[in-house]
């Protein structure tokens, strides 16, 4: 089986926000659809660019169609949930909906501009990943050690490459100003899929170091590498992948600056210019 196309997606994205609760963030329901339309690794690991795999791509058009259709929306802090009407209906007619998303990008500018918004957005982040994966490996270390002060943890510091069992550096994260915890972090620049073996190697160099684990890197993670960060039973470990990496980026004014730019829409009255 190769990678769905994105219409084949609308009923097992809709099938997945409704067992989720109603309500999910992409990786939740990307685990979700994959587990619903029983992908293998395979299938959902072929790559669509350098931070995103083929799935991933193909998912996020059918959420995009599915919002024009009114049956999910999206908050602006990346969770997707159903609207009313997407409570109510559970599945839907495919050609329906790309009848009506074809209709609304031709009756609907703004809509057009949405689309053209959106590559430009998928534009800013593969060059940014670009980059990223073009730095030296001390350079990317040094990123990441920004990342996590400026995401609130104490004491980085980045170890050396040598010996040090996969750890490339570690700090501290203090909670509510209460709890600390000691954690151990990896920074991979990858081009491809990170696979289970490494996010076990990492586990297994963690044992009486830390408390948490963080694996950043500027590929992806594959479903079994996913699934062993959260296995029951061993220490959980957070993982951060391209897309995530340089959204963080942005949302923390690394490297990156956001101009905000205002716009006027001109509608110009021919009939009042006619009745003059």
């Amino acid at each position: 089986m190769s990678v769905p196309l994105y219409h084949e997606m609308f009923n097992p994205l809709l099938q997945a926000l409704h067992e989720l609760g109603g309500s999910a963030t992409i990786s939740e329901l990307e685990e979700k659809t994959v587990e619903i339309m029983n992908l293998s690794e395979d299938d959902i690991s072929e790559i669509h660019s350098e931070s995103r795999t083929e799935f991933s791509y193909r998912l996020a058009w059918a959420r995009s169609y599915l919002k024009k259709y009114n049956l999910i929306e999206n908050s602006s802090r990346g969770v997707w949930s159903l609207t009313t009407e997407g409570w109510r209906i559970k599945s839907v007619d495919s050609d329906k909906v790309i009848k009506a998303y074809r209709y609304y990008l031709r009756k609907d500018k703004v809509d057009i501009k949405e689309e053209i918004d959106e590559e430009i957005e998928t534009t800013w982040q593969n060059e940014l990943i670009d980059i990223v994966k073009k730095m030296k490996p001390e350079a990317f270390e040094r990123l990441c050690q920004r990342l996590l002060r400026e995401s609130g943890f104490t004491n980085v510091e980045v170890t050396k490459r040598s010996g040090d069992g996969g750890i490339d550096g570690q700090g501290v994260l203090k909670i509510g100003g209460l709890l600390s915890f000691n954690v151990i972090f990896q920074s991979k620049r990858y081009k491809g899929s990170v696979p289970p073996s490494v996010v076990r190697d990492f586990r297994g160099a963690m044992v009486g170091r830390a408390d948490k684990g963080l694996i950043i890197t500027t590929g992806t993670f594959t479903r079994e590498a996913k699934l062993e960060a959260k296995r029951d039973g061993a220490p959980l470990i957070d993982l951060i992948d391209g897309e995530e990496l340089v959204e963080k980026l942005k949302e923390l004014s690394i490297g990156v600056k956001v101009e905000e730019r205002i716009e006027e829409d001109v509608i110009i009255n021919k009939e009042w210019f006619k009745n003059l």
